[in-house]
């Protein structure tokens, strides 16, 4: 039976296409600007300044990009970073959320308020800090991945995803003698490939776009993330121009185009993997958030 449309949601609707409509330009706008920025020449940046469109293509400042080997360093580091701590992250989570998704585990529902518990409180920057250099991963790739391993937030999506999966699945496979971990890696991981997506969604935005750990954990510039040099260009200054513009690649650049080239060649990972997960990412979320 056809649902009539009332006005009542006819104005709903508008109201929420004009408010997702607003959202989307408040999105895409400064990323234009970025793109348009970063392949316009310096006398076009110098006098048009806001517009999205380019009206002249120059990509000095990609070239000087290309040529400046602190940003490629930072560039592995990140990928290095992110493709680790996304693992972890999806070998941990799994690992904690399928046990409390079993209501025959016992406490259950005590080791659930505990995870519960550490989204509401926390030991602070301080003891964090301390507990990473006492354990002896300062200065390590371990103190970028560890510490954030697993969030209580998507533990949660994921045990209530699996819950979600029919009980006579496990039982057919149990009767037929499989154990736990059989039944974890043959059945409920192929069928958990929306909310592997997600989180694997959600871990890698994170690591890719974290910079403020790198700051207090990480002395060595050789170790820093992609993030944390991109702040310096783009906050304290740093002058691409004078450490890559040498040679034939020492014609004059605009350091705002510089700084954006650099800002665009950092989001295209996630541009270009994120089209792929997206209907993964929101089939798992939907379906990890119905039970509670």
């Amino acid at each position: 039976m056809r649902h009539r449309r009332t006005t009542s949601d006819t104005v709903f609707l508008v109201f929420v296409y004009a408010f997702l409509g607003a959202l989307s330009l408040a999105s895409l706008l400064p990323l234009m600007q970025a793109i348009t920025i970063s392949l316009s020449p310096p006398e076009v940046v110098n006098s048009y300044g806001f517009h999205l469109i380019p009206t002249r293509f120059d990509f000095a400042g990609f070239e000087r990009v290309i040529h400046y080997d602190t940003i490629w360093t930072a560039y592995g580091n990140t990928i290095v970073r992110t493709l680790l701590g996304t693992a972890i992250t999806l070998v941990m989570t799994f690992l904690g959320a399928y046990p409390l998704s079993k209501r025959t585990l016992p406490n259950r529902k005590l080791w659930t308020g505990i995870v519960v518990l550490t989204m509401f409180f926390s030991g602070g920057m301080i003891p964090a800090y301390l507990l990473i250099k006492n354990i002896g991963i300062m200065n390590s790739i371990w103190a970028l991945v560890l510490p954030g391993a697993v969030s209580a937030f998507m533990l949660l999506i994921v045990r209530n995803f699996i819950m979600a999966l029919p009980e006579s699945l496990e039982e057919s496979a149990k009767i037929d003698g499989a154990n736990d971990i059989v039944i974890l890696f043959r059945i409920v991981l192929p069928l958990s490939l929306p909310i592997i997506a997600t989180v694997g969604l959600y871990a890698g935005v994170g690591h890719w776009n974290a910079w403020f750990d790198s700051m207090i954990y990480i002395q060595d510039e050789r170790k820093q993330v992609l993030q944390m040099i991109l702040r310096k260009i783009l906050l304290e200054g740093q002058d691409v121009s004078a450490e890559s513009g040498s040679g034939v690649h020492a014609q004059a650049v605009n350091s705002e185009t510089v700084k954006m080239a650099a800002l665009v060649v950092s989001v295209l990972p996630i541009l270009f993997v994120y089209p792929f997960l997206q209907k993964y990412f929101v089939k798992g979320t939907l379906m990890g958030s119905v039970k509670g």
